[in-house]
């Protein structure tokens, strides 16, 4: 591996990469999970599709659909305390448990240098799981849905874009959330496209 080289990418078998490519023909009984990015340091469009694209690069798993990329206010802190975010929300198919998604996900923030120190604090990416295949699980280690997720309009407003009959499981349907939330701080930023590698 060269040292400029994206650790979060690591060779992939091509018989693994065409079982991948046809995940929802060849993987065995495939689940649908919907994966929240945000990004606040560094180049955040940059650190965004990083993410995808390790995500699209992971065996088990086939990224289906990336949002439009929506600027937005931090969350739980003070107005202009920290720059602000750009989201983003990736639907996709995996034969993954929640649990080794979560793993991926980690791995994904940790090669991207994510530095768990503070709640809410400032981080070069986030990745979450914000709902897997309806499953409503109270673990601590892996809340499903996310569940924080019904009350952030910066995750619900892209999950729209991509899914506009979604739901979060006990909580009802996206638009109906959207709705009563509003979508104050939430910009929606055109000139800006992450890209899904076939």
């Amino acid at each position: 591996m060269t040292p400029n080289s994206d650790p979060t990418v690591q060779p992939v078998p091509a018989s693994v990469v065409q079982q991948v490519d046809a995940a929802d023909t060849t993987l065995h009984n495939p689940k649908t999970a919907v994966l929240s990015l945000g990004s606040n340091l560094g180049n955040r469009l940059e650190s965004l599709q990083s993410a995808v694209d390790a995500l699209a690069e992971t065996p088990g798993l086939k990224v289906t659909a990336v949002s439009p990329v929506y600027e937005t206010e931090p969350w739980g802190v003070d107005p202009g305390s920290q720059p602000s975010y750009f989201n983003a929300v990736v639907v996709v198919r995996t034969t993954l448990p929640p649990g080794s998604l979560l793993e991926r996900g980690h791995a994904i923030e940790e090669a991207l240098e994510r530095v768990r120190e503070e709640r809410w604090g400032p981080r070069p990416i986030d990745v979450d799981i914000v709902a897997y295949q309806g499953v409503v699980s109270e673990d601590p280690q892996l809340t499903l849905p996310h569940p924080r997720a019904h009350e952030r309009a910066f995750v619900l407003v892209p999950w729209h874009d991509v899914d506009p009959g979604a739901e979060v499981p006990g909580h009802g349907r996206v638009a109906e959330l959207l709705d009563a939330l509003g979508t104050e701080g939430i910009t929606a930023r055109p000139d800006l496209e992450l890209s899904l590698h076939a």
